[in-house]
């Protein structure tokens, strides 16, 4: 569906929001190795020293239903079997993943850990841009070799820093989704970052969730495991649906993000962006639904 990253979703008993997928820059530091300083018989040495205190590991996440993907997953291979035409199955796919496999759109959000890290990147870049200029704010990152170069070559120069590392299948969504925004700049009329708007810089971040969550979706429930039209035109008529129907949940999300916070300073990207996709998840949700029972 659009990315290399598809599998086979995941396995049963895999918790719903994996340890791995917390913000890597929390800060929290290192847990103290065990018995570091205690005596043989775990009691403080004889000289007086104290025994360090017990490392402070999080707690072990809580293991979810391994059949919490198979409605989304059912739903969404009846809309693919009938090539596109049963959006009431779409709707219904989609409502089920957020409201059943991932517990609710503040959970479905905390999913996207590496899109929601790469996507206030991309959005404090471009709001840097804007302030201060491309020369300026690529100067920061020590890219100042693009200045003057076709936006589909600054951006594909920022990639390493806009989503650092592919080693995991959420880093992979996040890299996935920011390849394919780029490839459709141009079709969206986004030619020249000197001259971005507010609006253009809302498009560019429009479709880069629009891609994450996309990605999200097709790999949690499984590409693989759905059975997709043989005829091509159905097949694309099926991922641009898929693809149109996230887009209106995100765009709507954008809007109202916009509405409450304004005037977008750098303290507030990480937390704007984070509003809009559990938004747009929210909305998703009611949209589906909305589907589903027409």
């Amino acid at each position: 569906m659009g990315t290399s990253t598809a599998y086979g979703g995941p396995g049963g008993g895999t918790p719903l929001i994996p340890s791995w997928l917390g913000d890597a820059d929390s800060g929290s530091p290192p847990a103290t190795p065990p018995g570091d300083g205690a005596g043989p018989d775990g009691q403080p040495p004889a000289d007086g020293a104290t025994q360090p205190a017990p490392p402070n590991r999080p707690p072990i996440p809580r293991t979810a239903d391994p059949q919490r993907f198979s409605g989304a997953r059912n739903s969404f291979t009846r809309f693919a079997g009938s090539g596109g035409s049963d959006r009431a199955s779409l709707g219904r796919a989609v409502s089920k993943y957020v409201s059943t496999s991932t517990g609710g759109s503040r959970q479905a959000a905390q999913r996207m850990g590496a899109s929601r890290g790469a996507g206030a990147r991309l959005l404090g870049f471009l709001a840097d841009a804007q302030t201060r200029g491309v020369r300026e704010a690529l100067r920061a990152l020590n890219l100042e070799s693009l200045a003057g170069r076709p936006i589909t070559e600054i951006f594909v120069g920022l990639a390493d820093y806009i989503c650092p590392g592919a080693g995991t299948v959420d880093e992979g969504i996040a890299r996935e989704a920011y390849i394919e925004t780029i490839v459709e700049l141009a079709s969206e009329g986004l030619t020249d970052l000197t001259t971005f708007t507010p609006d253009q810089m809302q498009t560019v971040f429009e479709l880069y969730a629009t891609h994450a969550i996309e990605a999200r979706i097709c790999n949690d429930i499984g590409t693989k495991a759905v059975t997709m039209p043989t005829d091509v035109q159905a097949a694309h008529r099926v991922e641009q649906q898929l693809r149109d129907f996230i887009r209106g949940g995100v765009s709507d999300a954008l809007t109202r993000a916009r509405a409450e916070t304004p005037n977008l300073t750098p303290e507030r990207i990480q937390g704007f962006v984070d509003a809009v996709y559990e938004s747009a998840f929210a909305i998703l949700h009611t949209l589906g639904d909305a589907e589903a029972n027409q």
